[in-house]
């Protein structure tokens, strides 16, 4: 079981809170494209012998790309990597560019059978505040218009704790979210991010500091609908209808390969990462020179206990007793030393086979698992 990330490093306006490696310049897409077909040829060995069970195209915006574009990416994974006859194929997408032309060329021409929509928010000073490049109508209309297209295998993205988004209309954005039976929800709390709009407006004192309280309340909001609503949350941020789970996402979570091909993009291998040179021009020009285009790290031993904590803990599957049992016996005292304490405040629940986060412990996941850190 592997799983190939690509990405796609531009957009048509920077968001003000977003962070992620892209460029509001084409001017080099199509030279981009092809150092992308370029990369996933050349890494073909490191999944050898095993099946590639999802492809997931993230950005950025993919939904930049073409059906023909899409569609010569997907056919130079499946010339190098034993692919699964089938597979969770996703694109994330703006509601500005799921148009119903582009939405049937999807359908009708490529294999992506899954749209994760950055919807945000449906209230109109939010996206203003998100610098958004779509307004309240497009976030509608795309998705009625997926639906219609017969996109039913949807996940949507919102934010909140954002100054511009009460109580209510936070309520009122996951209203809309239910009442369309969307299958995956993804919700984050705003941060603030080094070397975004938000964080020197921040600085700047043109707006003021978020409020934490705020963003904790929107969190209880949201468990208690989720909950009223029928849905599951297996994932501290990752909510969804019974059974179904984002794949491509639960795999990073339970520790699977994965190959991560496009600037900025991270690979893990189970011992080690690796992450590309974030910069357009250098991943194509050492693409096409054969220059080093990435770093490895080589994971330690307590850097392993920690990523597995980091990931297991988030999740509603837990760390896993019998996988404790497999630890050197120094993490195991560790963890039993460090892990009894948040038992008993009730903030870390535990039956017969795993550890997993209470509805409290919830609250406090950073804080609880840093803790667990060795």
């Amino acid at each position: 079981m592997a799983g190939i990330y690509i990405h796609i490093p531009f957009c048509r306006q920077a968001c003000s809170y977003c962070n992620f490696h892209f460029s509001t310049s084409l001017a080099n897409k199509t030279p981009l494209l092809a150092a992308l077909g370029e990369e996933i040829g050349a890494r073909a060995a490191e999944l050898q012998g095993q099946t590639v069970e999802t492809i997931y195209f993230g950005g950025g915006t993919p939904s930049l790309l073409s059906a023909d574009e899409i569609n010569v990416l997907c056919e130079i994974v499946h010339k190098n990597y034993s692919v699964a006859p089938v597979i969770e194929l996703t694109l994330e997408a703006n509601p500005d560019d799921l148009t119903a032309d582009y939405l049937a060329s999807l359908r009708d021409e490529t294999p992506v059978n899954r749209l994760s929509i950055g919807l945000q928010s449906f209230v109109a000073n939010d996206l203003v505040f998100m610098n958004r490049a779509h307004d309240v109508a497009q976030a509608r209309e795309c998705l009625a218009e997926a639906q219609k297209k017969n996109f039913h295998n949807l996940s949507v993205d919102l934010i909140y704790g954002t100054p511009t988004l009460s109580d209510a209309a936070w309520r009122e954005n996951l209203k809309v979210i239910f009442d369309l039976q969307i299958p995956h929800l993804s919700c984050y709390g705003l941060t603030v991010e080094e070397k975004t709009a938000l964080a020197y407006k921040i600085e700047k004192k043109q707006l003021p500091a978020l409020d934490e309280e705020k963003s904790a309340r929107h969190f209880e909001i949201l468990l208690a609908a989720i909950e009223e609503n029928g849905y599951e949350q297996y994932e501290i941020s990752n909510f969804c209808r019974p059974q179904q789970y984002a794949q491509h996402n639960t795999n990073y979570w339970k520790g699977a390969n994965y190959i991560g091909i496009g600037p900025a993009a991270h690979s893990f291998d189970g011992q080690s990462r690796r992450w590309n040179i974030a910069n357009n021009a250098l991943y194509i020009k050492y693409l096409s020179s054969g220059a080093a285009y990435f770093e490895v790290e080589t994971l330690s031993p307590a850097n392993i206990f920690n990523e597995y904590m980091l990931t297991a803990f988030r999740t509603k599957w837990g760390v896993e007793k019998s996988r404790l049992a497999a630890l050197p016996a120094a993490q195991q005292l560790h963890f039993q030393k460090e892990v009894q304490k948040h038992v008993r405040y009730k903030n870390i629940v535990e039956n017969d086979t795993i550890f997993k986060l209470s509805t409290a412990g919830k609250l406090l996941a950073d804080h609880i698992i840093a803790d667990l850190f060795l």
